[in-house]
């Protein structure tokens, strides 16, 4: 026979008092709705979720801080109407709603409204309303690391899919970043994620692989040219990448050499039609991918690739 199970413990809040958890947000509408009744509140938002919603919008757009909007305002609105667009002419590339734990969605879900029901539906969540914007100079495998470096942190260890999982999840993304990714990395980060999403107890780990998820399904194509190419397309994962003097383009003025950190930039004198020119090149090996030399070279003959 099996042993049954004893009855749960009574529920308790602090100190053994009736207690309100909630988040600041949400307790600074009860005054508004108390003075403006119900129904005003309602008549704001889509049919299951009410009222405003406050948005941390910052990364790669014009007019960053904290945003209220109706619910039902979609990604455009936010990120164009509000947010005023990305800077310098860049292509949008994925917003990442809901915190470090949210998705990131792509140019497809621009018109779709924001609400709880939906963001989830497209692979994202509300949370706590962080909406980071990203354009194409973002590597979203950078991104999924970066994202799941603070749920490593932030794991409280209790369970073991999320102690273990999320450390197991970054280690594989860190691997594929400095170029040592294999196509059996990818497999088991899809096991992972599925693994930590179905066994986590709380929250944060149901929702750790969201970032993993949703960058794989929208950009495996970046996944597969670093474990693939060895190639970081976006130019970020620095062990992926290296600095690259133009001699067509440079002078030879060596102002980059002067104030490379690593001394690793040399002059290098060429031929061409008959004429002896000055340039300088960069030893890879040596480098330190600082970018010292990109910001001194006022000619613009140095690039990543």
């Amino acid at each position: 026979m099996p042993r049954p199970r004893p009855p749960f413990p009574a529920v308790k809040g602090l100190w053994g008092q009736p207690t309100i958890i909630n988040n600041v947000e949400t307790l600074a509408c009860v005054p508004y709705i108390l003075r403006e009744k119900a129904e005003t509140f309602a008549s704001v938002g889509t049919e299951k979720s009410k009222g405003t919603k406050v948005f941390a919008l910052g990364g790669k757009v014009n007019n960053v801080g904290l945003v209220e909007v109706p619910m039902g305002t979609t990604l455009r609105e936010l990120i164009y109407d509000i947010g005023g667009g990305i800077p310098g002419g860049k292509k949008f590339k994925a917003i990442q709603t809901g915190g470090p734990s949210g998705g990131c969605l792509t140019e497809e879900y621009l018109d779709e409204p924001i609400d709880f029901d939906n963001l989830v539906q497209k692979g994202s969540m509300m949370g706590s309303g962080g909406a980071i914007v990203m354009d194409e100079d973002n590597c979203m495998v950078d991104v999924a690391k970066f994202y799941m470096e603070f749920i490593c942190d932030e794991s409280c260890g209790k369970c073991s899919p999320c102690r273990i999982g999320t450390k197991r999840m970054l280690e594989i993304l860190t691997r594929i970043t400095e170029g040592n990714g294999t196509m059996e990395d990818l497999e088991a980060l899809e096991e992972l994620s599925h693994t930590v999403k179905n066994n986590s107890l709380c929250a944060l780990g149901q929702t750790a692989a969201n970032p993993i998820d949703s960058t794989l399904k929208h950009f495996r194509d970046e996944y597969l040219a670093h474990i693939v190419d060895k190639k970081c397309p976006a130019h970020v994962c620095k062990k992926l990448m290296e600095y690259y003097i133009d001699p067509d383009t440079c002078i030879g003025c060596g102002l980059c050499s002067k104030g490379c950190p690593a001394e690793c930039i040399t002059r290098t004198d060429y031929i061409a039609q008959g004429h002896k020119l000055a340039s300088f090149a960069i030893d890879p090996k040596k480098c330190v991918k600082c970018g010292a030399c990109i910001s001194t070279c006022r000619f613009k003959a140095i690039s990543k690739r």
